[in-house]
């Protein structure tokens, strides 16, 4: 995705897209009576906002945990320690590329 959106310009402009991913439990929940609505909540969701909006462009942004799940199958590099509102300081991962 953060390769589809460095080629291409939308409306004149170029978007600069963020990830965050964060692993762990969550709880989810289809919820409505008249128009469903279905959605995830939890410590490991509010992570990965976190992840996300302290992240930078064109970067896919991980957590520790994360990293420890997906290292043997993408080329991360450290992206050091980021004050974490809520969490305190974290070490974060940046993806670069599958193997």
């Amino acid at each position: 995705m953060c390769e589809y959106f460095r080629q291409r310009t939308f409306a004149g402009q170029t978007l600069g897209l963020r990830v965050g991913i964060s692993s762990g439990p969550v709880v989810a929940a289809v919820i409505g009576l008249q128009r469903f609505s279905y959605d995830v909540w939890g410590d490991t969701v509010n992570t990965a906002a976190r992840m996300c909006s302290h992240g930078v462009n064109g970067v896919v942004q991980i957590t520790e945990a994360t990293y420890r799940l997906v290292c043997d199958k993408y080329d991360c590099v450290p992206g050091g320690l980021i004050d974490v509102k809520g969490k305190g300081e974290m070490n974060v991962w940046h993806v670069l590329r599958a193997r």
